[in-house]
């Protein structure tokens, strides 16, 4: 594995240049790493049999690999080894409501990653994908859970996606009719925060009495996701 570090700059490519609102594009590698540690979801898009399919699954992030579970897109790669398919990551940040409908919009964060995924074969690795997708998503659970056996790695496909061809984009900031002739109506305009939240952990009925959710999980009730 290549372990040099990948350039801040994210490189303008076909598949990553900015057309529509290129003032909300970003090619600034922290905007993209910033956005991944802000969530544990993405979604997978490769084709399968001849179809598009779109595949909501869970990653963890190195800084240069995108790790996701990929059984769908192994069976693409299977039948076309070099297949591209591209992640998209997104956090919804409020609705953006202005005087008018046309003027409506949504603050986000959204990072599109393309490239050929690699299946991980080898068992450190394996494990240390695996690693990362869990303490992505539940940090602290790897060393609380049991972790994987050999049979469990073996049925597990885990995909690895270089993060070296990327693209964002972020919309900040209210309504941009406020200067125009559309102010005149005396509508109210403004912004609708999205707030994500832990809530309390909710114990499995067939625990046995008394065991209580570890702290790196009760700790994160109220907190805020992203």
């Amino acid at each position: 594995m290549n372990h040099s570090p990948l350039p801040r700059t994210l490189p303008d490519t076909d598949r990553t240049r900015h057309r529509r609102l290129r003032d909300q594009g970003s090619q600034d590698r922290a905007e993209l790493e910033a956005i991944l540690d802000a969530g544990f979801t993405c979604h997978l898009g490769v084709v399968v049999d001849g179809h598009p399919m779109v595949v909501p699954t869970v990653y963890g992030s190195d800084g240069r690999s995108l790790y996701f579970h990929g059984s769908v897109a192994s069976r693409s790669l299977v039948a076309s080894p070099e297949a591209t398919v591209c992640v998209t990551v997104t956090h919804i940040d409020g609705l953006v409501l202005a005087r008018s409908v046309f003027e409506h919009g949504v603050n986000y964060r959204s990072a599109m990653i393309y490239g050929v995924p690699r299946p991980v074969t080898d068992p450190e690795e394996k494990l240390e994908g695996l690693r990362r997708l869990t303490e992505q998503a539940a940090p602290g659970q790897w060393d609380y859970a049991r972790r994987p056996n050999r049979k469990e790695l073996a049925a597990t496909v885990l995909l690895a996606l270089s993060l070296e061809e990327a693209s964002v984009k972020v919309r900040t900031g209210g309504p941009d009719d406020g200067d125009g002739p559309d102010a005149a109506l005396g509508s109210w305009a403004g912004v609708l925060p999205l707030i994500s939240t832990w809530g309390e952990p909710e114990t499995d009925p067939l625990l046995p009495t008394g065991i209580e959710p570890p702290g790196h999980i009760g700790a994160r009730n109220g907190t805020r996701l992203g």
